[in-house]
C-alpha cells in the first residue's frame, strides 16, 4: 500500500475514476444520502489517498483558502473503504492532510463540516466546534475549526 497526494490534473484517469467509486459508494450509497457529488471544488483541490493494489482505500480532498471559505482552507470526502476501517487509516489520512496544509500550503486557519457523530474524532486533532448542530442533506453536522492564530 502506498500514500500519494495529487492536484486534480496530477491524477491518471484510473486515480480519478477510483476516488470517484469509492466517494459515490461511501457518502451516496452506504450513507444513503442523494447530494451533487460532483460540485465543481476537485480541479482547485489536492487529493490525497492510500491505494492497494490499484484500489483506494482511504482518501481526503484538500482544499485550499477561498475555495469552500474565503479565509479558511478545508478538509472534505474524508473516507476509508469499509474492508479497511479499524487499522487507523482515519488518523494518518487526516494527519498527513493536517501537515501539508500548514508545512506545504502554511494554512493557519482550517474549516470542516464534520458529522456530528465525528465531533470527538476530530476534536483530537485539535478541531473546535463553532456552530450548533445542523442537517446537512438529512445527516447531522456541525463546522469545526482550527485556528493556528489563536493558539500562538
Amino acid at each position: 500500500m502506498s500514500w500519494h497526494l495529487k492536484r486534480f490534473d496530477e491524477l491518471s484517469i484510473n486515480e480519478l475514476y477510483e476516488i470517484m467509486k469509492e466517494r459515490v459508494s461511501v457518502f451516496i450509497v452506504e450513507q444513503q444520502c442523494a447530494y451533487p457529488e460532483v460540485d465543481g471544488k476537485d480541479p482547485l483541490c489536492y487529493h490525497l489517498f492510500k491505494e492497494d493494489k490499484g484500489e483506494i482505500v482511504a482518501y481526503l480532498r484538500i482544499i485550499p483558502s477561498g475555495v469552500s471559505y474565503e479565509d479558511a482552507a478545508s478538509i472534505g470526502r474524508v473516507l476509508v473503504k469499509r474492508e479497511y476501517r479499524g487499522q487507523q487509516l482515519a488518523q494518518q489520512l487526516l494527519q498527513r492532510g493536517l501537515e501539508f496544509l500548514e508545512t506545504e500550503l502554511t494554512e493557519n486557519k482550517i474549516t470542516i463540516q464534520a458529522q456530528d457523530y465525528l465531533k470527538e474524532f476530530y476534536g483530537s486533532f485539535g478541531f473546535i466546534p463553532v456552530s450548533e448542530v445542523y442537517l446537512e442533506d438529512g445527516i447531522p453536522h456541525i463546522d469545526m475549526e482550527i485556528n493556528k492564530l489563536n493558539s500562538l
